[in-house]
């Protein structure tokens, strides 16, 4: 699995998934919902995709708020493997946030 360049990130965002911000190795973006049970839906649907692409995310939950970090450990960065976990991700949102 190759390791993006930033640019390749940057450029992929804009195009793609407005709502990530891109950090030195990592993407991100936070959640909100009207409640911490529709947030937990979120974080379950999400775990469930993830898993089935054995692709973690990092991420953070606080009553109806979460938090979604994504990287690669191995190789170090961002690859694409998160880029498409990044647009399951924010699908599951359209249809639950």
């Amino acid at each position: 699995m190759e390791v993006l360049t930033n640019q390749e990130v940057a450029s992929y965002l804009r195009q793609h998934l407005k709502d990530w911000i891109l950090t030195e190795t990592t993407l991100n973006r936070d959640f909100t919902f009207k409640n911490f049970v529709e947030a937990f839906s979120f974080m379950t649907a999400v775990a469930l995709e993830a898993e089935k692409i054995d692709h973690h995310p990092e991420w953070s939950n606080v009553y109806n708020k979460v938090s979604i970090r994504l990287s690669t450990h191995k190789p170090k960065g961002i690859t694409r493997q998160d880029l498409d976990l990044a647009a399951k991700i924010d699908s599951i949102f359209a249809k639950t946030g």
